[in-house]
């Protein structure tokens, strides 16, 4: 969903929906790995029925990754694709079914934004090569290093596209994966797996959805199946409300901003490639043993519990004083299609509701407001009723002024305080002109023995004397200017800043970043003129033009609702345009639009290439199909562009801004096709054509026997799913031409697995159930289900963004949370290394009532022998209380407060328990007790050892002393 910060807003606005995954890793026992036994309870304290896989948000990731080093070759990538799905299936433990659906040709409105990503792909890559020529020639030239460059084909992510020979092999690789896990893993012995592979029209998550609106539909469906569907997209949560399941979550990666990447010509840590000085690579480990490793966390996941977030809309959206019945399901229905004008995939979104605003917050208020007027609900069924939308635009069109206002104001008040913010940073990093930098800077008292070394010295030779040239050049101009302004007299003293005014300064000490040019002005008057003069190059008076966008833009709304809630209305349909109208634009749109043309078909997987590839990726194609994209001659050439304009729309950064690309006119790009088609191959032909789900299973499912009779009776006519083998899935099965079948071995393709030859999987066609043109899905909670039990407490509803927020682990909300306790943060100091630099445990020492030896601050010629705490309260007399020396203590001595107040504390308090121990601060009492106790421990363990007949070597009747070195030796 074309959202980028949705999910951000929904998770700070509705903390509780989101649970952090408990996972159960696999062990390793003497070299070999012993995998998880996922026929165990989840983990995570809850069971789910159907686990639902959008695998394009698992292939990217896995062939292109942006933390760690990227596969080399496209085996090492399917290995990667199989590894994250096993992980997957791991954490969440699916007992029904496994559905995985890759991206098949979408419609024509997805197809303009997929045109948009794989040119901005494309260009953004050229101009990183380009880059990286040029800083590569200039740090050179100043004497840097540079690791060669490596001379290997850089993977095309826009390969993951249907129709490519890549996504014909990750279908043969999956196929081969299914029925290995089939035939080996017993956590998927009773599980039905479904493969909808790229060969399969629609998109990933929209196949699932059709998957699940048309098993609901059946009256064996079980309402209360739990379902789980893992992606990273936001339109997922929509489409998750959209089922009203009761029971739906959604897994996904959790996102850590700000994760370090390797500069891409050092290939070193720390820096961006703008930064790059070409310094010499740093030693990795004493011997450089992780020289060619990448620091990487593993990546967790998170879930998204929709249940809880119907808990909150059921909170928010309830109105009271209604003038017809409030139904919850329809108010649902409603927040998702208002969510629609924030932005999707399909629509751009309306100037005047940016989510980082508040916008959906701002369409609730007036949907409640407006809700009475209307006399019913905006939605139904994803059917849209435009009068009373038209009542919701209007209250948002009132508002469009203020609203751009505002926006300006809070954007100038960030550039206030981000310049600040910079000036406060610049003072604390520059010291005095006259301050040394390099190997002769100052060091910190604690880090003499480490002065940082000189990275390279030409470089560093330069810098100084740039910086020794430009302090004389900017004295010499001082001395002159103020010769100026005395008349000759040299006498004069020191000029003051203000005599600085009019110096023009330079770019780069500048403090303010250059802005682009924004010629609309939305918050000046005259903004919707200047709007459709600089957006559409028309008049505003243009009546006739500005209802057909908003017509479009209707258009587009009833047709994504309905997408969202009975699937795709018409292949062909798209925005024709690369902006939205204003809110106050929607007016009489009550007939604006009355029914999508019926009988569309999604266009074939080598047609959709020519739709979406630029010319750059032109060699995933035919060699003649290739040449349109490319020749002069070509009747298209038009559709690809070598450089396009790229407006960025009030926004900062390029990635958000708009890609001016030419629509592709179907009809041109079919009559252009239709002279090269004849040029396929028959290998081609067959990836260009329009292919079927596979339904696969092992040989305790109970509706293998079926399957398994229907090959060998070689039926060819399609056979219904009895209901009851099946858990209630219902559809249409069919033989396949290349089966998987049980006792027959399975070919990998890939060289470095091994062959199945003990294959205990089968395979089949599957067909989802058909219902007659014009059936509607009902969007209603269906009869039976059982509503979850209420999650959230009263605090829940006042948590605020600014309270500490503890993630939840597993459903189970009274988990007790994993904490260390005193000996805990004991040992914790006891294992740390006292010289090691940085960490918020490096410099202190653990308390002093926990320590009563001989704890000594680190020097920096050697570490004092550290001895056990509890050598003197164990062994003899009772600890007696030394405060250690802490080096934090010495710093902060001339304060007064803070570390000395709390050790002063902690010194009386210790000394009242010793004397309350003492019976009064008698010197008899404590030690008394403590020896009795003493000798009657030793008694009761000497006839315990003696009824056993053992007697330990050595043993003199008291605990051996740990030796420094904390390896305990009996002996």
């Amino acid at each position: 969903m074309g959202v980028p910060a949705f999910f951000r807003w929904l998770s700070r606005k509705y903390p509780s929906i989101v649970v952090h995954c408990v996972e159960e890793k696999g062990k390793e026992c003497n070299g070999v790995r012993i995998p998880v036994d996922t026929t165990k309870p989840n983990p995570n304290e809850v069971e789910f029925d159907n686990l639902y896989l959008d695998m394009n948000g698992i292939i990217h990731p896995c062939t292109h990754p942006e933390d760690k080093p990227a596969p080399k070759n496209e085996d090492e990538m399917m290995v990667a694709i199989f590894e994250y799905i096993d992980r997957l299936f791991n954490i969440v433990r699916p007992r029904r079914v496994l559905y995985m659906a890759i991206d098949g040709v979408a419609p024509r409105a997805k197809m303009n934004q997929q045109r948009s990503r794989r040119f901005r792909a494309s260009k953004e890559g050229m101009e990183l090569v380009e880059e990286k020529h040029r800083i590569r020639e200039e740090i050179i030239q100043r004497g840097g290093y540079l690791p060669p460059e490596e001379i290997k084909e850089r993977f095309d992510s826009n390969c993951i596209t249907p129709g490519t020979e890549f996504m014909d092999n990750l279908a043969h690789c999956l196929r081969y994966y299914v029925a290995d896990r089939l035939s080996n893993d017993p956590g998927w012995r009773n599980v039905t797996v479904f493969l909808s592979d790229a060969s399969v029209p629609g998109e990933g998550e929209h196949k699932i959805m059709d998957f699940i609106r048309r098993q609901r539909a059946q009256p064996n469906h079980d309402p209360n199946t739990h379902h789980c569907l893992c992606g990273a997209d936001a339109d997922l949560i929509m489409l998750g409300l959209a089922t009203h399941e009761p029971n739906f979550t959604i897994i996904r990666e959790e996102f850590k901003p700000n994760k370090p990447r390797p500069c891409a010509l050092c290939g070193q840590m720390g820096h961006e490639i703008k930064d790059c000085q070409g310094a010499a690579r740093e030693k990795q480990g004493q011997h450089d043993e992780f020289a060619d490793t990448m620091p990487v966390a593993e990546q967790e996941f998170i879930f998204i519990r929709l249940s809880v977030l119907r808990e909150y809309l059921s909170r928010e959206l309830t109105m009271a004083s209604l003038p017809f019945p409030f139904d919850f399901e329809r108010s649902v229905d409603d927040w998702v299609f208002m969510c629609f004008f924030v932005g999707n995939d399909f629509l751009p979104h309306l100037p005047s509701l940016e989510i980082r605003e508040g916008a959906i917050d701002r369409l609730v208020n007036i949907y409640k407001d407006v809700v009475h007027k209307t006399g019913g609900y905006l939605t139904q069924n994803g059917y849209v009723n435009l009068e009373r939308v038209e009542m919701i635009m209007q209250a948002v069109g009132v508002a469009e002024d203020n609203i751009f206002r505002k926006r300006k104001e809070d954007d100038e008040h960030f550039k206030r305080r981000m310049k600040e913010k910079r000036k406060r940073m610049k003072a604390e990093q520059q010291g005095p002109a006259y301050l040394t930098t390099g190997q002769f800077a100052p060091q910190a008292l604690g880090r003499r023995d480490q002065p940082e070394p000189v990275q390279n010295a030409r470089h560093q030779a330069y810098n100084m004397r740039m910086q020794s040239s430009e302090q004389h050049n900017k004295d010499a101009a001082q001395s002159l200017k103020a010769l100026m302004r005395n008349g000759g007299n040299t006498s004069a003293g020191p000029s003051n800043s203000a005599d600085s005014r009019g110096v023009k300064r330079k770019a780069e000490d500048s403090d303010s970043e250059p802005e682009p040019e924004d010629n609309v002005r939305l918050w000046e008057e005259g903004w919707k003129q200047r709007y459709y003069k600089t957006k559409f190059d028309v008049d505003v008076t243009d009546d006739d033009f500005r209802q057909k966008v908003v017509q479009s833009y209707v258009e587009g709304l009833c047709w994504v609702l309905r997408y969202y809630y009975q699937g795709c209305a018409s292949w062909k349909w798209y925005f024709p345009f690369h902006y939205a109208p204003f809110a106050s634009d929607f007016k009489d749109i009550k007939g604006m639009f009355t029914e999508f043309e019926k009988g569309t078909k999604p266009f074939k997987p080598l047609e959709q290439l020519m739709g979406v590839f630029p010319a750059a990726s032109g060699n995933f194609l035919p060699q003649t199909w290739r040449n349109l994209m490319s020749s002069p001659d070509s009747p298209i050439i038009d559709f690809y562009p070598d450089d396009f304009a790229i407006d960025l729309n009030g926004k900062k950064y390029a990635w958000q801004g708009v890609a001016l690309l030419p629509f592709v006119d179907e009809r041109r790009l079919r009559a252009a096709l239709a002279d090269v088609y004849p040029d396929l191959t028959p290998e081609e032909v067959k990836r260009n054509s329009l292919g079927s789900d596979m339904l696969f299973l092992g040989k305790s499912h109970p509706l293998f026997d079926f399957i398994r009779e229907l090959y060998r009776t070689e039926s060819h006519e399609g056979t219904e799913i009895p209901a009851e083998l099946c858990h209630g899935i219902q559809g249409t099965l069919n033989l396949d031409d290349d089966p998987i079948l049980p006792d027959n071995s399975v070919t990998s393709p890939i060289p470095m697995l091994r062959d199945i030859s003990q294959n205990s999987a089968i395979g089949v066609k599957f067909k989802d159930p058909m219902y007659a043109d014009g059936f509607v899905f009902k969007a209603v909670l269906l009869p039976g289900a059982k509503i979850p039990n209420k999650v959230l407490k009263p605090g829940d509803w006042e948590k605020g963004n600014r309270e500490p927020w503890r993630p939840q682990l597993g459903f189970n909300r009274d988990r007790q949370q994993v904490h260390l306790d005193q000996s805990g943060f004991r040992a914790l100091g006891h294992s740390l290394n006292r010289n090691q630099q940085g960490g918020q445990y490096s410099n202190t020492p653990p308390p002093s009532n926990y320590h009563q030896g001989h704890y000594r601050p680190p020097h920096s010629g050697g570490q004092q022998p550290f001895q056990h705490s509890r050598q003197n309260s164990l062994m003899g007399a009772p600890p007696s209380y030394h405060q250690p020396q802490y080096p934090r203590q010495q710093q902060y001595s001339d304060r007064g407060h803070g570390w000395d107040r709390a050790m002063q504390s902690q010194q009386s308090a210790y000394q009242q328990n010793m004397n309350r121990g003492r019976g009064g601060g008698g010197q008899g009492g404590f030690q008394q007790r403590y020896d009795q106790h003493r000798d009657d421990w030793r008694d009761r363990r000497d006839d315990r050892r003696d009824n056993r007949g053992q007697q330990h070597q050595g043993y003199s009747g008291g605990f051996p002393l740990p030796p420094p070195s904390r390896r305990y030796n009996w002996n």
